[in-house]
């Protein structure tokens, strides 16, 4: 079994043919998903395909590119929707200073409010983090209480080490599969038992399907690099990123 940890159910080109995408990743094993929400439209969202599928789950937040459009009464939504049991996490949320889309201090405080909400109710966060290591260790350390997991990692060794000494764990996605990718340098040396797996879908797509759109059976391709990079079966690397899953998010 496997578990795609974070793809967007809810684009088009997935939601329209989302039987078809899920029956694809049944025939791969990849039996369970977390729908990740961006802003309170795709959450709602969300939480709609939940409906569809006890094996769905999903997770609620404003991402950073999202921040300069949170309307009043935004975060009560945040708290309403994680009354739902298919609601596993505050996310994603976090801070991108590579696109800038909405400016650092904005973003800053819809992440801490976020935060903030995580804390009080228990939840697990996903992260979104580019271009932003230093800035985003610095507002998880407020906030010792809350764990997650940093969402497609693309940075460096040693901050994957301080979000693991912050009790994070990091998911590889299918960029770990390109060429010329550091990130195989990276997961060698972080412990299986704290690694996770993700499509990130419709973005992102694995080698051999790097530049069409994802989806959570190639979820498949992430997990053969990691036998690689482990020098594991791939049926262990199957086994122990979703136990890792299953206890991060406490699925049932």
């Amino acid at each position: 079994m496997l578990i795609d940890t974070h793809c967007h159910l809810y684009y088009d080109e997935i939601k329209n043919n989302l039987s078809d995408v899920l029956n694809r990743a049944n025939e791969a094993n990849v039996t369970r998903f977390i729908c990740a929400g961006t802003n309170i439209k795709t959450s709602k969202q969300c939480l709609e395909i939940t409906e569809e599928d006890d094996n769905i789950f999903a997770s609620c937040g404003v991402h950073p590119h999202d921040s300069k459009d949170v309307q009043d009464g935004y975060l009560d939504q945040i708290y309403e929707m994680m009354e739902y049991e298919s609601m596993i996490a505050i996310g994603e949320l976090g801070l991108d200073y590579f696109k800038n889309i909405s400016d650092k201090e904005t973003q800053k405080e819809v992440f801490r409010s976020q935060m903030d909400i995580a804390q009080e109710l228990d939840k697990p966060v996903i992260i979104h983090n580019r271009d932003a290591d230093q800035d985003i260790l610095e507002i998880l350390s407020d906030f010792p209480d809350v764990t997650g997991v940093s969402h497609c990692f693309s940075s460096t060794l040693n901050t994957a080490k301080a979000f693991l000494d912050l009790g994070y764990y990091i998911s590889f996605s299918g960029n770990i599969t390109f060429k010329n990718s550091h990130l195989p340098e990276v997961a060698k040396s972080i412990p299986l038992n704290r690694v996770l797996i993700e499509t990130d879908s419709p973005y992102l797509s694995p080698e051999p399907y790097r530049g069409k759109p994802n989806e959570p059976s190639r979820v498949v391709y992430v997990a053969k690099k990691l036998s690689e990079i482990y020098d594991l079966d791939f049926e262990e690397i199957a086994k122990q990123t979703s136990n890792n899953a299953s206890e991060i998010f406490r699925l049932p």
